[in-house]
């Protein structure tokens, strides 16, 4: 096992930057690209019901931002530090960390069920269900509810395997269960008559099926084995944990409260603001997955490089990464831009009123979209190098310092059109945070550009 950590400290340190983060994105990208395909062809079926199914899904959808919170605070939180220790060649402690991250996160799953499922009406109630809306969100998130502890700790198990810079093995777990996901789904919704239960059952026989997959991965090749024997659940490990994952938190925690004011604004309007908002966000979600994935590919190479001194390889994927993602999603926003009528429609054809609400919302979202490269990777390389207040307060920026604000103020003002507008005013502004926060440590990496050690 130790020689094999040698290898990939080898390779982590001197290969060269753009192929060597190339290979390590290429499955993050599959992975996040097909569970955003998920989301996607999910509200596609759930869309031939009503809008009503279209709008409860969306609703759920902050519920499940806050099960992934947890997922990626344990799981980030422990990967950050175990690239680290990688790097440093500090193989116990990675071992141990990677045991406490997996079990935390399980655990957290368990409790997030019980208590989402014993207030299930009234949390359904304050996420901005309408009286039409309540019966399809209480059935939707009822059953969702019950595949926390294994959405949670999956996330934990990829997130692990990816900073270790073995993408490829979760790549195979997340794909399976999402496949498998989007295989039933139909079959539940329709063939079985199951309508929008049938949905939420789908989702839940893939994160089980994603979830035994990825544990079984995880004992392959170069990755840390799991071991109940290596839980060490003590102050130190959580305070690494909470320094690493705790941007992941504020950022997923205040994505779901945003997404919740959003529903209750949006409400205001009706069932159809409800979900041409629901389907715009996943849209730009599904834009964004690559980007992510595309730094997903570089958080090892940082975790690697940044433990072992070598900051100059840092700076150097760092900017690698920011080119490739803004030509992306400049290039996304502008076919976009041009056909968001048709392209809404996709998911509600023939519903006039939901249409124009979600093609006006995209294109003000698809106008600042080229900026989220930047703020994406720079809370990526500050979560990674161990910065936890910049990586905090810019996590937070969007949704929690500017996007809250907005859609709690702008409506008042311009009513649905402050709706519409409020997320592409949050993303220029969390841009503009981002500068004095990032820059300054990227400067300071050309102070002391580090080089490979004598010998490795």
């Amino acid at each position: 096992m130790k020689h094999e950590h040698k290898d990939k400290f080898t390779q982590m340190t001197t290969a060269s930057i753009p192929p060597l983060i190339g290979s390590l994105a290429v499955p993050t990208i599959i992975s996040m690209m097909v569970t955003s395909i998920y989301v996607m062809v999910d509200t596609y079926f759930v869309g031939k019901i009503n809008t009503q199914a279209t709008a409860a899904v969306g609703i759920s959808f902050s519920v499940m931002a806050i099960i992934q919170a947890f997922g990626f605070f344990f799981g980030h939180g422990s990967g950050n530090y175990i690239s680290r220790k990688l790097g440093a060649k500090d193989y116990k402690n990675a071992e141990k960390m990677a045991a406490t991250g997996f079990f935390s996160a399980f655990a957290m799953g368990c409790v997030i069920t019980a208590v989402g499922e014993s207030f299930l009406t009234f949390i359904c109630r304050e996420l901005g269900s309408t009286p039409t809306i309540l019966p399809y969100t209480e059935t939707y998130l009822g059953i969702i509810l019950l595949g926390a502890p294994f959405m949670a700790s999956s996330l934990v198990l990829n997130n692990q395997m990816r900073f270790q810079g073995n993408a490829l093995y979760a790549m195979v777990g997340i794909t399976t269960g999402t496949v498998l996901n989007i295989g039933l789904a139909p079959l539940l919704i329709f063939v079985c008559g199951m309508g929008i239960a049938g949905a939420a059952w789908a989702t839940i026989c893939g994160q089980v099926c994603s979830f035994f997959i990825l544990l079984y991965m995880d004992s392959r090749g170069e990755n840390i084995r799991i071991r109940f024997r290596n839980f060490t659940p003590k102050p130190a490990f959580f305070k690494e944990i909470v320094y690493g994952g705790s941007p992941s938190l504020c950022r997923q925690g205040l994505s779901s409260v945003a997404t919740i004011l959003l529903n209750v604004a949006a409400g205001r309007y009706g069932d159809a603001a409800i979900a041409g908002m629901s389907i715009v966000t996943r849209i730009c979600m599904f834009i964004n997955s690559f980007v992510v994935g595309f730094g997903q590919g570089f958080q090892p190479v940082c975790g690697y490089n940044y433990g072992a001194g070598i900051y100059s390889r840092v700076s150097q994927g760092f900017w690698f990464c920011v080119r490739v993602g803004v030509v992306f999603l400049l290039v996304c926003s502008v076919i976009g831009y041009i056909y968001a009528p048709e392209v809404v429609a996709w998911f509600r054809e023939g519903d006039a009123e939901v249409i124009a609400v979600g093609a006006r919302a995209l294109r003000w979202q698809l106008v600042t979209l080229p900026l989220g490269a930047w703020v994406i990777l720079c809370n990526m390389m500050l979560q990674t190098i161990r910065r936890p207040a910049r990586a905090v307060t810019l996590a937070s920026s969007r949704q929690g310092l500017f996007f809250i604000p907005f859609i709690l103020i702008l409506p008042h003002f311009f009513g649905l059109g402050g709706v519409v507008v409020s997320q592409a005013a949050a993303d220029l502004c969390s841009f503009l945070l981002a500068l004095p926060l990032t820059i300054p440590v990227l400067n300071s990496f050309k102070k002391r550009p580090g080089s490979v050690p004598q010998g490795r």
